[in-house]
């Protein structure tokens, strides 16, 4: 499976190429500049000599071809950018993973986009997308620590059953990780609001924390059992809002 990272180049989008090359899996890092995409890359691959990883360069075009798409830009840009490359993404699995957030004081604010959420609103900036919500809550310098495992939890919410299952598979490949379905894409507004409440904890405590839900099975979570099979239908779905160069939790 061919993964391409829209805006890759920030904090998660170049953790998550190198976690995905060192899986196997050829990844194309995008950008608006093809030259900014070729710095990152290089900076990856010699970050980890004793790696063999499949990262190729380009612009968010190049990036957009690819079977599975990622959009990793800045969450204010995440709509904007998907609707750069429209054709492209039309019946592909697209996967928003920004969280529009705020800074006002010494607090992390949630900020809810016109659309409710960042997922939503790049749902409908590109509806012939399958668009799902996912790994808004995973740390980027833990995510890009490809020798490392990360106890996590990621939820997936998505009104079309492939975009769950397909985003499923991604996230089990990565060594610690569980998948659960978090149901339809409405749910993106508090899986992504959420995260100013990580972001907090973060602070007060000096730490790096993770979402780990207690409760559920391995063989209690079907993938697309909750939301996504009785929402993947024509009618495109919800918009779903982002957030850019996050998961932003090494930032505190």
């Amino acid at each position: 499976m061919h993964i391409g990272l829209l805006g890759g180049t920030g904090p998660a989008g170049r953790a998550l190429a190198a976690r995905m090359a060192s899986l196997g899996y050829p990844v194309t890092l995008g950008s608006r500049s093809r030259y900014r995409a070729m710095e990152i890359r290089d900076t990856i691959v010699s970050r980890w000599p004793d790696h063999h990883l499949e990262v190729e360069a380009s612009d968010n075009e190049g990036a957009a071809s690819a079977e599975v798409v990622v959009i990793a830009t800045p969450w204010d840009g995440a709509a904007e950018t998907a609707l750069s490359v429209k054709d492209a993404l039309a019946g592909k699995v697209v996967i928003s993973m920004a969280n529009a957030l705020a800074r006002v004081g010494g607090e992390f604010q949630p900020l809810v986009p016109p659309r409710g959420s960042v997922a939503a609103s790049v749902q409908a900036a590109v509806p012939e997308a399958l668009v799902a919500a996912a790994m808004h809550h995973l740390p980027a310098k833990e995510l890009g620590a490809i020798d490392q495992p990360i106890d996590s939890d990621v939820l997936i919410c998505s009104d079309h059953l492939r975009a769950t299952e397909v985003t499923t598979d991604i996230v089990r490949a990565i060594p610690g990780l569980r998948a659960l379905d978090a149901g339809h894409l409405s749910n993106a507004t508090p899986i992504e609001a959420f995260t100013a409440v990580l972001l907090q904890l973060n602070v007060r405590y000096k730490t790096r924390v993770a979402v780990k839900l207690t409760g559920i099975a391995e063989h209690d979570a079907p993938t697309g059992q909750v939301g996504a099979a009785a929402g993947s239908s024509s009618n495109g779905g919800f918009p779903a809002a982002a957030e850019a160069d996050v998961p932003v939790l090494d930032e505190v």
